[in-house]
């Protein structure tokens, strides 16, 4: 199955309209199958007085307030409808996460056909419900959560009208960037095992091994921040991977896929050619006459396996050899 990946252009845009077209050509050229933004207003998403996070303030530059910075990085109708347009010119799905009830219905307004729930909203049960109403594909994110916690928001989503078996869980840690003892890439498994749902992975590590190590593990989905410089301000660059870099990871799920193929084990067509020379024969170890007993001492295996299989020694020893045969020379029935 081909792993849906989302290069996560965020809010790395800045709040410049080129720049997130660019970001849009940079996913295309990456070979990404989504881009996507994030979709807010600020006086709907934070109080004036929340505080940024750490990670926020290493890339604030000034802003001292979750408000004011989210006021810098809005997109307004306007300019979701320019970059759906340059993304369908791109030929990437464009995609957006909503932050407040306004964004879901804008979201819906513009037809999206997938809604995806971040970390930040899995607990919040209008939000949900609003969501699940549209009875459309669900990407849910779980940063912070616990079990019981995507259970819940699963339930909501399900009462509100979306079916389970249209919403991926996407294991995910917020810290940005998340330390590596973090992943903890297990809890994807047992997300999809506890409650049946197609599973995914966020991912908010440096590099990207950790996210191809998830598709190796069955994510079916997988969502990795990406910016055209780590050097640019904002809160979302240092956590993010160059183009060139998304680009090495799409090249490198795709391998992945293609390397874990249908589970049946046989022989490729690749190496089927290889088996001669690489498997053995019975074959003389010295000089044998006609009429002499096979033994452990006159037989012997080496390669190539052109002749009988070693398989077969039981079956040959005790046996008469029908001719003579000379050290080397393979043995015959």
């Amino acid at each position: 199955m081909k792993t849906l990946i989302i290069a996560e252009a965020g809010v790395n845009h800045n709040g410049d309209l080129e720049l997130a077209r660019q970001l849009i050509d940079a996913a295309s050229d990456a070979g990404a199958d989504m881009v996507k933004f994030q979709t807010f207003t600020a006086h709907q998403l934070a109080s004036r007085f929340a505080p940024l996070a750490k990670y926020q303030l290493e890339g604030a530059e000034g802003v001292t307030s979750q408000y004011d910075m989210l006021r810098s990085l809005e997109l307004d109708r306007a300019a979701h409808e320019i970059l759906i347009k340059h993304a369908s010119l791109k030929k990437i799905a464009f995609f957006s996460t909503a932050f407040d009830l306004d964004s879901v219905r804008l979201l819906f307004d513009l037809r999206l056909d997938i809604f995806k729930v971040p970390s930040g909203e899995i607990t919040n049960l209008p939000y949900l419900r609003l969501i699940g109403s549209f009875c459309k594909p669900v990407i849910l994110s779980t940063g912070m959560a616990t079990m019981g916690e995507i259970e819940a928001a699963i339930i909501a989503l399900e009462a509100s009208g979306t079916s389970r078996q249209i919403i991926t869980v996407l294991h995910c840690n917020t810290e940005y960037p998340t330390p590596m003892i973090d992943v903890n890439l297990k809890a994807m498994s047992s997300i999809s095992s506890a409650f049946g749902v197609k599973v995914g992975y966020s991912d908010h590590t440096c590099g990207i091994e950790v996210a191809i190590a998830a598709v190796a593990l069955g994510a079916c989905i997988i969502e990795k921040h990406f910016t055209l410089s780590r050097e640019l301000p904002g809160p979302d660059h240092k956590a993010s991977l160059e183009p060139f870099e998304l680009k090495m990871m799409v090249e490198a799920i795709r391998n992945v896929e293609l390397a874990l193929g249908d589970g049946i084990k046989r022989p490729t067509a690749s190496e089927i050619k290889n088996r001669q020379a690489a498997r053995k024969s019975i074959m003389a170890a010295s000089p044998i006459s006609k009429g002499e007993v096979f033994t452990s001492k006159n037989m012997t295996v080496k390669r190539p396996g052109t002749g009988l299989s070693p398989m077969c020694w039981d079956e040959i020893c005790g046996q008469l050899a029908q001719r003579d045969y000379l050290a080397d020379e393979l043995i015959e029935r």
